[in-house]
């Protein structure tokens, strides 16, 4: 991580945390998540700090996703139970993510690139989300025996119909203009304007109110924004809802029948399916659970469940097989704990939903 700061023409200064790990995409390491935890904490208690740019280092990527190799190999030691590893890699994402949605101050994330799994953890609770004409965005828990987590379990289910059931199957790629449509990205610059729009920011009358600040960073991206020489692209999301919603509809061995029998014309849709259908069916069943969650459950009590959820799945579940397969040997040949395409008993998936905890939660207090 680095961390630096910018002067503005009102005397306040602007935060810029920088993911510093190129060659990983910038995949989040617990180190990674604890210096960045700790230092948006010091600015949010600084009154000189007035906002937050989260960005990061090369072009390709914003966030891969969390770097899980750590916790494989802690794994391998305790078949059965999850390590103390996994406990603290997650409920310290967890916790940085739920920062990042209650921070109070502006807080804007730069998601050029690929903006994936605890990427989009990071950029969800950003309130200005930026993507360019180069952001790939996908929650690709489903290849590594997961499922959509850091948060997701409060926000898929807020997408445009059954979009958010569709994303958690198939590790669906969403461009620029999906991502708008979605919600994921609230505002749409070309890449080339990056530092355009740094040096915009310096020259706004930051203050001590929030909500004014929030306004202004808002009213300059919308100008930037029209100003804009490239384009979005089109939703195909949007495009096709009607047809991703008949697909995701029924319970969870419909979705698989219809999925196993689509024979479609749309590239990107034959690639979804593909990548669902040799994905793990624990995951389709925790995501599929994740989808019809009550809309009662507040963003603390999504993330205290996914909690227990993830750690379920490195101690039972399909999750260290999954990464052993995309990760570590690369064979991308995962064994699944009940087959490929197989559907769990359902008493392993009431094990998977199961509190983990028996003492008090470990996230209790946020």
């Amino acid at each position: 991580m680095l961390f630096t700061t910018l002067k503005t023409v009102s005397g306040k200064l602007l935060g810029i945390a920088t993911l510093n790990a190129e060659k990983s995409l910038n995949a989040l390491t617990f180190d990674m998540v604890r210096l960045l935890a700790q230092q948006l904490r010091q600015w949010q208690q600084d009154s000189q700090i007035a906002a937050v740019i989260l960005e990061a280092k090369g072009e390709k990527a914003f966030c891969a996703g969390g770097d899980v190799r750590a916790i494989y190999y802690a794994q391998q030691c305790h078949p059965g139970s999850f390590t103390c590893e996994a406990e603290r890699f997650f409920e310290e994402e967890y916790r940085l993510d739920y920062l990042i949605h209650t921070y109070g101050k502006p807080v804007l994330l730069w998601g050029d690139g690929i903006v994936m799994g605890g990427g989009l953890g990071l950029m969800m609770g950003a309130s200005h989300r930026i993507v360019t004409e180069r952001s790939r965005i996908a929650m690709p828990e489903v290849t590594i025996g997961l499922y959509p987590d850091v948060g997701a379990s409060y926000f898929l289910r807020r997408l445009p119909g059954k979009t958010g059931l569709f994303l958690g199957l198939t590790a669906y790629n969403l461009n620029a203009a999906d991502a708008r449509y979605c919600g994921f990205a609230n505002h749409f610059l070309a890449s080339s304007d990056k530092q355009r729009l740094f040096d915009a920011m310096t020259t706004l009358n930051w203050g001590g109110n929030h909500t004014l600040n929030h306004q202004k960073l808002h009213d300059l991206l919308t100008m930037l924004a029209a100003n804009c020489s490239e384009h979005s692209g089109n939703s195909r999301l949007k495009a096709h809802q009607s047809l991703l919603d008949e697909l995701m509809s029924g319970e969870l061995p419909q979705i698989v029948e219809k999925m196993q029998r689509l024979v479609s014309e749309l590239t990107w849709l034959d690639k979804a399916r593909n990548t669902m259908l040799s994905g793990s069916p624990l995951s389709w069943a925790l995501a599929w659970e994740q989808a019809h969650l009550g809309k009662s459950l507040t963003l603390a009590d999504c993330f205290r469940m996914e909690l227990g959820w993830s750690l379920n799945c490195c101690a039972i579940g399909d999750f260290c097989e999954g990464v052993r397969a995309l990760l570590v040997d690369k064979d991308r040949s995962p064994q699944w704990r009940y087959g490929k395409g197989q559907l769990a008993p359902p008493d392993v998936l009431a094990a998977l939903l199961a509190d983990p905890f028996s003492h008090d939660h470990p996230l209790a207090d946020l």
